[in-house]
């Protein structure tokens, strides 16, 4: 796997620090397309493929994609059994610095437990008391060090899958140290988010369409227009931060990105589907290599596009085959166009 075509003396930000979850899980295929019900029983079958939660996937592919030159350190922790002690091995080996990825004896590592419908598409449950649940502020805390190494160079990552505390202490250290600050919250965490006024302390929002709906509040569906949701979406959300970058993700529609007075869109890259899973963190972290390289935000928008479009074309949460050459040959048939900037990237 190569790192992105990027200069290192010339990056725009040189570490992301984050949390977020760190864990893993199981996928389940499900007999029939419709929608799964609240009462229904369905058969199905355990599919051969490798989950990862939140922070692992974005800090994976930002660190593969940025390449040595780049440090990519998650916050978080992992239980004290056999999963916890291969993610920590994974993550490693994939070059990120894991010394702040510490080991919560009493707890298991995080699960989730991934649902996939014949089509691809799915969602996932996971564990709400696991190690990752005991990530807070103090440990948080412990890593500002490493936010004072990179004091004006660094993007601060709040992901979920951990408590709601310990990211804002995340974004209060990033903007402490000149952090550009990244995001990303569920639907049933937007409310606290909004009304707690973390969504003022971001820089990049990303979400996906039915996590623009609960912005919007009520009257408003993930399952209308994704451009009529996400305008409602970005009215509510400027009101909280003026000058915040907001991208939305809504499948088979492509995504979205609002930067200042303007936004572009990205349609849906053509790519043979193996799973969707995680395919919005891909995106997420598309749009941080982006924006470290350099890379204006319609710019950045576009890769991101091509992560995400890459990701799904393996089982698995994380595409260990992503990287300069496979994202390269990847944009040269997925029927979008890129500019020259994001060319010269993934040139040889």
């Amino acid at each position: 796997m190569q790192a992105l075509r990027v200069d290192v003396e010339r990056l725009r930000y040189r570490a992301m620090i984050g949390t977020g979850g760190i864990g893993s899980g199981a996928f389940f295929l499900l007999s029939g397309d419709h929608t799964l019900g609240r009462e229904e029983s369905r058969g199905g079958r355990f599919l051969d493929r490798r989950d990862y939660c939140k922070l692992h996937i974005i800090s994976h592919y930002v660190q593969t994609l940025m390449g040595p030159g780049f440090e990519a350190i998650p916050l978080g922790k992992v239980g004290d059994d056999e999963v916890g002690a291969r993610l920590l091995v994974e993550m490693g080996d994939a070059g990120m610095n894991v010394g702040h990825v510490t080991h919560s004896p009493a707890d298991q590592t995080l699960y989730s437990f991934c649902f996939v419908y014949p089509d691809g598409s799915g969602g996932n449950l996971t564990t709400a008391d696991s190690a990752s649940s005991k990530v807070d502020a103090a440990l948080v805390r412990e890593a500002e060090p490493e936010f004072a190494r990179f004091a004006g160079r660094g993007i601060a990552l709040a992901a979920p899958e951990v408590g709601l505390d310990a990211r804002d202490e995340v974004l209060d250290l990033g903007m402490q140290h000149g952090f550009f600050r990244a995001a990303s919250f569920t639907s049933e965490e937007m409310a606290s988010a909004v009304e707690s006024g973390m969504l003022g302390k971001v820089d990049l929002l990303g979400i996906n369409v039915d996590e623009a709906a609960a912005v919007a509040g009520s009257g408003f569906s993930g399952d209308e227009d994704a451009v009529r949701v996400g305008e409602a979406a970005v009215e509510r959300l400027r009101r909280e931060s003026p000058e915040m970058m907001i991208t939305i993700t809504a499948g088979e529609q492509g995504s979205w990105c609002w930067a200042e007075s303007s936004c572009s869109h990205m349609p849906r890259c053509a790519a043979r589907v193996e799973s969707t899973a995680g395919a919005g963190d891909a995106h997420l972290a598309g749009m941080i290599v982006g924006l470290a390289a350099g890379l204006a935000a319609r710019e950045a928008h576009e890769l991101a596009a091509l992560v995400a479009g890459l990701s799904v074309t393996s089982p698995h949460t994380i595409n260990k085959e992503m990287g300069r050459d496979s994202l390269r040959e990847f944009s040269q048939g997925c029927g979008v166009r890129i500019s020259d900037s994001v060319r010269s990237l993934l040139e040889e």
